[in-house]
C-alpha cells in the first residue's frame, strides 16, 4: 500500500499547534460566558436544501460544497458555514416561542468547502461563530461585534480595523438590484461567467469579485447610498453612533458585501492590518439577516452574527510572533525506578490526579538519570520516586525540583505534604 497522507487542504494538528487551537477556544468560550451567549452544536452534515436556497448566487453555494446521495438516495452537503445549520436549529426546536428576548448561541465547529487550499484558508477548517436572535436593534449588533473583538484583542491580535457597511433592507436592496442591472448591463459580457451567473441572481454579488476590483465595470458602479430608504438610513446611523458611544474605530466601506445572499443592513469585516498578511487579511465578518427564519418555516425574526476562522486566526497570530500558549509545566512526575515499582506509582498517581494534580509516570524503568531528564522535559514541580525500600514501606518519595527539599512519607500522607509544597488543587 502506498504511503497514505491528509487529503488535500486538511491537516493533522498536535503539539503547540494544538495548544494554540486550544487557547483560541478557551478565549472563545469565556468571552460568550462573559456575553451570556450559549452554545450549540448542530450536525456536521444537513440536508442540501438547508445550505442550497434556490437562486443563492454565492461561490459557496454554486461552487463550493461538498454534496453527496446517501444510501436512502438522499441529498446530503457537509456543511460550508456555520449559521444555516444553526438557523435550522432554531426552527425545527420553536426557540423562539421562548419569549421576546434575544437569544444568543455560539458553535466551534469543522465546516466544509472545496477551493483552492491557501495558507488560513483549508478545505477542512474550524470556525468560531456567534449569532443572535430577537428583533433588529442595532445594540445587537455592536454587542457582538465587541465580542469578537474581545476575543482578538485577549489573544493579542491588536493590528486591524473594522469595516462596515449597510445593505439596507429589502426594499433598498430590490432598488440597488435595479440600478445594479443597469449600470452593469454593457460590461456583463467582459467579467466573466461567474459574473454572469451573479447578474443574473443577485447582482450585489459582483461587487464582491476579487479578479475584477480594478474593471471600470466595478471602480464606477454606483453606491446604495440613494437607494436607502429612510429606516435603513437610519438603522445605519445608529450602529455607528453606538461604536462612536463605545470608542471603536471604524471605516465605511459603501461597496462591502458579504459572500453570502441572506444578509439584510449591516455589514462588516475586521481585517488585519499587519503587512505581513498578505491577500488573506479578513479576521473575522459576518451581518444582520432578517429572512433566514422565516425562509425555514420560522416566524419573522431578524439576526445578527459573524464567523471566524481558527486556522486563519493561528496564522495571524505566527505572523506577528504571538505565543499564546501558556506554560505547560506538570505537578508532579512519577518514578518507578523498577518493575515491583510500577504498581505502587500507578495507584499514587491516580491518588494525586483525583486530587486535581496533573500527574505523568514512566513506567519503562530506565535509569534515575533518563527519568529526572523526564522530570525535566515535563517542568514536573514534584518528582515521585518509588524503588525497593518504599515498596516494602508502602511509602513514597517525594523531591520538590525548585528548593531540592526531599522528603519519604506514608502513602496516606501524601496529599497533606502536597498541599503543603504545592497548595490544594
Amino acid at each position: 500500500m502506498s504511503k497514505l497522507v491528509a487529503p488535500r487542504g486538511t491537516q493533522d494538528v498536535f503539539g503547540d499547534k494544538m495548544r494554540v487551537r486550544k487557547k483560541i477556544e478557551e478565549v472563545a468560550r469565556k468571552n460568550c460566558d462573559l456575553y451570556c451567549v450559549s452554545e450549540m452544536k448542530t450536525p456536521i452534515f444537513e440536508h442540501t436544501e438547508v445550505f442550497d436556497r434556490g437562486n443563492d448566487a454565492s461561490d459557496v453555494v454554486n461552487k463550493e460544497m461538498y454534496t453527496f446521495t446517501d444510501r436512502g438516495d438522499r441529498s446530503l452537503t457537509l456543511k460550508p458555514e456555520g449559521t444555516a445549520g444553526v438557523v435550522r436549529a432554531f426552527v425545527e426546536h420553536k426557540l423562539y416561542a421562548q419569549g421576546n428576548a434575544t437569544q444568543k448561541y455560539f458553535y466551534i465547529s469543522p465546516n466544509f468547502r472545496y477551493e483552492r487550499p491557501q495558507k488560513g484558508r483549508m478545505r477542512m477548517h474550524y470556525q468560531f461563530g456567534v449569532e443572535y436572535f430577537g428583533q433588529a436593534n442595532p445594540y445587537s449588533d455592536v454587542e457582538a461585534i465587541l465580542l469578537g473583538l474581545n476575543v482578538l484583542n485577549e489573544i493579542g491580535i491588536t493590528q486591524y480595523k473594522l469595516v462596515i457597511n449597510t445593505l439596507g433592507d429589502k426594499e433598498s436592496q430590490d432598488k440597488y438590484r435595479e440600478e445594479l442591472v443597469k449600470h452593469f448591463e454593457p460590461y456583463i459580457d467582459d467579467l466573466g461567467e461567474d459574473n454572469k451567473r451573479r447578474y443574473e441572481q443577485n447582482p450585489l454579488r459582483i461587487l464582491d469579485d476579487k479578479y475584477n476590483q480594478n474593471h471600470e465595470a466595478l471602480l464606477t458602479a454606483p453606491t446604495n447610498k440613494a437607494s436607502l430608504n429612510e429606516l435603513s438610513s437610519k438603522y445605519f446611523d445608529d450602529v455607528l453612533n453606538i461604536l462612536d458611544a463605545n470608542e471603536v474605530a471604524y471605516e465605511v466601506d459603501p461597496k462591502l458585501v458579504r459572500g453570502l445572499d441572506y444578509y439584510h443592513h449591516t455589514v462588516f469585516e475586521v481585517v488585519s492590518t499587519d503587512p505581513k498578511a498578505g491577500a488573506q487579511s479578513t479576521i473575522f465578518a459576518g451581518g444582520r439577516y432578517d429572512h433566514l427564519v422565516e425562509y425555514y418555516g420560522g416566524p419573522s425574526v431578524s439576526a445578527f452574527g459573524f464567523g471566524m476562522g481558527i486556522e486563519r486566526l493561528m496564522v495571524f497570530l505566527e505572523s506577528s510572533g504571538l505565543d499564546i500558549t501558556e506554560d505547560e509545566s506538570i505537578d508532579v512526575y512519577g518514578m518507578p525506578l523498577d518493575a515491583a515499582s510500577n504498581t505502587l506509582v500507578l495507584k499514587a498517581s491516580q491518588i494525586l490526579r483525583h486530587a486535581g494534580y496533573i500527574t505523568e509516570s514512566d513506567f519503562n524503568n530506565r535509569s534515575m538519570r533518563a527519568q529526572f531528564k523526564m522530570v525535566d522535559r515535563h517542568n514536573a514541580k514534584v518528582a515521585l520516586l518509588v524503588g525497593e525500600a518504599e515498596v516494602k514501606e508502602n511509602k513514597v518519595t517525594l523531591k520538590h525540583i525548585e528548593t531540592q527539599e526531599q522528603v519519604s512519607i506514608p502513602l496516606d500522607k501524601m496529599l497533606t505534604q502536597m498541599k503543603t509544597w504545592l497548595g490544594e488543587k
